[in-house]
């Protein structure tokens, strides 16, 4: 190698590149820088460590690919993030206002119905009063039927009479005397057909030779209710009413004189 680096050195001058065309050669020693130069360039190197960067381009891809992948999963969760939080957010109003409805629907419950219990008490108030007034104007006592008085109370034909007839026609009404209770009506002994009331004295009133009777047993009457029909059933001479009084339930006294004493004229 150092005989060709003078060569080449001697090559060099020969080619005149001295001023005066003077031809001269280098010394062989002149050369070494050249030579070693020569030397390192062409020289290979056992012991030389190379970094080589090998790019291969499906490798890269499927980086790129993850990390937007990365990327688009983080817009996702926090896309999905901000629904949720949107939606709770939304739920949570909508349950604010369906309690505040109900709430107020709830209030106006309770309005309507005091309200209502209000009217139901005027309503009731006004009834009682109604009421009130319909007893006063109600009498307490009521002639048993219009028509003539034909026999009294006391003995008759051997027997005793204890009653008091009215005659009149067939079908004539026949009303209860005072408030009470119906403790019988149909058939009855002598009678055909009788209606019996208790009333609230404990006295009985008796209503016989009735035609037809329009109550029946456990109603409830007022003086002057239309209890029956004036008949002649059973042993009678003509159409009347037969009207007895039992004080107690069970002593007979005189009608005439009972409804005298509530001022009742027959």
């Amino acid at each position: 190698m150092v005989v060709a680096a003078g060569a080449l050195a001697t090559g060099v001058g020969a080619t005149g590149g001295f001023p005066g065309g003077d031809t001269r050669f280098l010394p062989t020693g002149a050369s070494t820088d050249l030579a070693a130069a020569l030397v390192h360039t062409s020289a290979p190197s056992s012991n030389e460590v190379r970094t080589v960067h090998a790019v291969e381009p499906a490798f890269e891809a499927a980086k790129l690919m993850r990390s937007e992948g990365l990327l688009v999963r983080q817009h996702v969760d926090q896309a999905i993030r901000h629904a949720s939080e949107g939606y709770a957010a939304r739920q949570a109003e909508l349950k604010r206002q369906a309690d505040a409805a109900a709430a107020e629907q709830a209030r106006v419950d309770a309005e309507n119905a005091r309200i209502a219990a209000e009217q139901a008490r005027i309503a009731e108030q006004k009834a009682a009063e109604e009421a009130a007034k319909e007893a006063a104007r109600r009498p307490t006592v009521a002639k048993p039927a219009e028509g003539t008085f034909t026999s009294g109370f006391g003995a008759r034909w051997g027997t005793t009479h204890y009653g008091a007839d009215i005659a009149n026609a067939i079908g004539t009404p026949i009303l209860s005397a005072m408030d009470g209770v119906v403790v019988e009506a149909g058939p009855a002994s002598g009678f055909g057909l009788w209606v019996r009331v208790q009333h609230n004295d404990g006295t009985i009133t008796v209503y016989g030779h009735v035609n037809e009777t329009l109550v029946t047993a456990g109603q409830q009457v007022q003086a002057g209710q239309q209890i029956a029909t004036m008949g002649n059933r059973g042993q009678s001479t003509g159409p009347h009413l037969h009207f007895e009084v039992w004080i107690n339930g069970s002593q007979k006294i005189d009608p005439v004189g009972w409804l005298g004493e509530r001022g009742i004229s027959l």
